[in-house]
Order: structure tokens, then sequence, then C-alpha cells
């Protein structure tokens, strides 16, 4: 994993910031430069692919408005079935206020159903399994009842969004770190420069 790889070099980095001496001073400084610049651009890309790839072409717009009187956290479950198995893709869409909607971008190229999960705190109050016959309309999923349809798929579904949940925590774990890491490079650098 890239960034993990990048948390490694700039530990690196942080470690070469205590030799300020010898004649590798200048190649230990632009080493340091380019580990630090490389990890905060590849960040900066980061968060910026993360924030419009939801817009995918030829996606389709999944419209989930809750009409249930309290705030749901909902999630989508895109089903591809593969040769010999079948995929189970997951995505929060986020807690969604009463009257209130989100929309989703789902690429459904290979897929032909998805599931909307919507959770109250730690409980499953809804579970929708939806077909998507026509990918070029685009779905909107009205919630105005606590309905589980399917207990089995429920199960499958409660699984692969604990999965996410664990993901997301150990990711965002590694960003932060990397980010923490890319801060103190940036300030010794900063500061060797002040001295010189």
């Amino acid at each position: 994993m890239i960034i993990i790889l990048i948390l490694i070099f700039l530990i690196i980095a942080l470690f070469l910031s205590g030799f300020r001496s010898g004649k590798w001073i200048l190649w230990n400084k632009a080493v340091r430069t380019i580990i630090t610049i490389s990890a905060a651009a590849y960040f900066t890309f980061w968060f910026v692919e993360r924030s419009v790839s939801q817009f995918l072409e030829n996606s389709l717009a999944v419209q989930v408005i809750n009409y249930l009187p309290q705030p749901i956290d909902f999630y989508v479950i895109r089903i591809v079935e593969a040769e010999n198995e079948t995929i189970y893709l997951s995505k929060h869409v986020g807690q969604i206020r009463p009257e209130y909607f989100r929309i989703e971008y789902l690429n459904m190229q290979k897929s032909d159903e998805f599931w909307v999960v919507g959770y109250i705190g730690n409980k499953l109050v809804y579970f929708s399994q939806v077909a998507v016959p026509n990918k070029n309309e685009d779905k909107i999923i009205e919630v105005k009842n606590y309905i589980n349809n399917s207990l089995k798929l429920s199960a499958i579904a409660t699984e692969k969004i604990e999965e996410l949940k664990y993901d997301n925590i150990k990711l965002s774990i590694w960003v932060t770190l990397d980010l923490l890491l890319i801060f103190l490079n940036a300030v010794l650098l900063f500061r060797s420069n002040k001295k010189n």
C-alpha cells in the first residue's frame, strides 16, 4: 500500500533531519525536501481525487430520501457478479436527516443490483434490494418505513459494512500519521532554512 510506503519514507526523512553536519548535508536536505514535497503532492492529489471521483462518467445517480422521523445512517452496497464469485462493494452515503436526501453515484456497468442499508446507531432499521434493469434511468429510493426485506441478505450487508468501517478506521490512522509526519518534516526543513 502506497500510504504505508510514504510513511516509511517520511520516517526516514525525519531520522535524516538529525544529521545537520558533515559533507552529505546538501544531499541530506535534498532527499528530505523531495520526500516531503512528494508526500504532500500525493496527498493533495489523493484528497482531490476522492472528492471528485463520485461524479463518474456513465454512472447511475441514486437519490436516497429519508421520510422517517429520525436521522438514519445509510450505506449502499453494489453487487458485482464475477465469474465464480459475488463481489460486494460498499459505500457510506452518510447520515440523512428527516425530509432530506443524499445523492450517490454508482458505476453499474457490471452490476444489475444494489442494496440500500440504514442504521440508527448500531441497529439495522432499513434494508432493501434494488434491481437495475435500465442503467440509464436514475433511481430514487424513498425510505418511508422501517423494513428489512431479507434477513439473510441483511446479515451479509451488516458483515460487509463492518468490514468497510474497519478498513476506514485503518486508513484514517495511516493517513493521520502520514499527515503528521509531513507537517513535522516541513517544520524541520523550514527551521533549517531559516537558520541558514
